[in-house]
């Protein structure tokens, strides 16, 4: 049986017990199908996307799934899934891919997550805590009683039904406080209780999570540009356009508004010309690739690795080498 050693100290991240998982994140055209693919080709590794827009079909060019020359070759679960007219939640891409994990894994060989969408593996990492929505109403009561008594008041109460927060929350930290309280009000349970099964969640795997990324941030955005203009050559307004057409979809739905895809349906609407349209397309893009990066730079357990260096599909399989048994 195949089995990834330990990497880190995170519990399931480092049982030799549990079946193995390969994460492969990085920014937008960072270089990670590049190095999916060669992983493939040395590994029994079946990929899984984490991406919230590849779930889309009809979003083939503006997404940039490979083409089906591509995915015959190294097929792609979770792809072109979904209407653009439905929605999907990180919890609906957990429950997915928790599903094709168990099937790759029973088949003897190893899911290889590829993608950026971040909150994606935070979801399959740790969990999705069900906490209610704010109460505005408890909210406004809860600010009138401090008022009147004090936060120390609040936080003595505080004590009595979650103490584990009350000591990690100071009393003068009325923002969490006033949280810890509304979440009892409303559910009759702790958050401390809510976390507690939150972290019973984790990611019954053992992960290696791997990180693609050119070294300059300059080389990022020249590819992110370069990458646009492709697409575009490809068909990309032609493929915009017949969403547009289909007369159900809108700029408030979660397809419309991935990036590339709002900038084109706005050209549409009139709200700018083609050239506008072309710079908004590549900021955005290059925003977005700006919070991804700031998540991987904040991630536990990673292994970057520079998408220029000659040596990255070698360097990449020497560190799983390494950790698979």
């Amino acid at each position: 049986m195949i089995s990834i050693a330990c990497l880190c100290g995170d519990s399931n991240l480092s049982d030799p017990t549990l079946p193995p998982a390969i994460f492969l994140m990085g920014p937008t055209a960072s270089g990670k199908t590049d190095l999916a693919m060669a992983l493939c080709d040395h590994l029994p590794c079946d990929i899984i996307s984490v991406d919230s827009a590849m779930i889309y079909r009809d979003m083939n060019i503006g997404t940039a799934t490979p083409d089906a020359e591509f995915l015959s070759r190294y097929p792609h679960r979770l792809v072109d899934i979904l209407d653009p007219a439905e929605s999907y939640s990180a919890a609906d891409f957990r429950a997915d891919a928790l599903r094709e994990m168990a099937q790759i894994s029973a088949a003897g060989r190893i899911p290889l997550l590829v993608g950026g969408t971040m909150l994606y593996y935070q979801a399959l990492l740790k969990g999705l805590a069900t906490l209610p929505q704010a109460d505005q109403t408890i909210r406004e009561r809860l600010l009138q009683e401090a008022a009147e008594h004090g936060w120390e008041y609040l936080h003595q109460r505080l004590q009595r039904v979650d103490p584990v927060a009350a000591q990690r929350i100071h009393p003068n930290d009325p923002q969490r406080m006033q949280r810890a309280l509304e979440v009892y009000e409303l559910t009759g349970r702790s958050m401390t209780e809510m976390w507690q099964e939150q972290e019973s969640q984790r990611l019954p795997y053992n992960v290696a999570q791997l990180c693609v990324m050119p070294g300059e941030r300059k080389t990022l955005h020249e590819r992110i540009e370069k990458r646009f203009h492709i697409m575009l050559g490809q068909g990309f307004e032609a493929e915009v356009r017949a969403l547009w057409e289909r007369g159900d979809l809108n700029l408030q739905m979660p397809s419309v508004r991935c990036v590339g895809y709002r900038q084109m349906w706005e050209y549409f609407e009139g709200r700018w010309d083609y050239p506008t349209m072309i710079e908004k397309s590549v900021i955005a893009t290059r925003q977005l690739a700006k919070r991804q990066v700031t998540w991987l730079r904040s991630w536990d357990n990673l292994n970057n690795f520079d998408s220029a260096d000659p040596n990255l599909t070698k360097n990449a399989l020497k560190l799983l080498d390494g950790i698979i048994i």
